[in-house]
């Protein structure tokens, strides 16, 4: 799987976990280079408090468009630290 936005792979990886229809990328398959830490932060009742990311490409920003959990509860195990992405990333095999 290929996460894209603005021409650019942010992420590939043959082992993302999909919850709730989101695939959730390994952090290793990340291309860091492109992600800026945000202060934002939301809280799901079962996996946790997530962190976001703003995505930045040849000098555009998608705020918050990224986010993961770093300390998730006991259920979310699997996804601790894995990035998942919405608001124009585009998801492809």
């Amino acid at each position: 799987m290929k996460a894209i936005w603005n021409g650019k792979i942010l992420a590939e990886s043959n082992e993302t976990k999909v919850i709730e229809n989101n695939h959730y990328f390994p952090p290793s398959s990340i291309h860091t280079e492109y992600f800026k830490p945000s202060d934002t932060h939301t809280k799901c009742p079962w996996k946790g408090t997530a962190s976001y990311y703003t995505l930045e490409v040849d000098g555009e920003k998608n705020l918050d468009a990224a986010w993961f959990y770093p300390d998730t509860s006991d259920l979310a195990k699997q996804i601790e630290n894995y990035v998942a992405f919405w608001r124009g990333v585009e998801i492809v095999e």
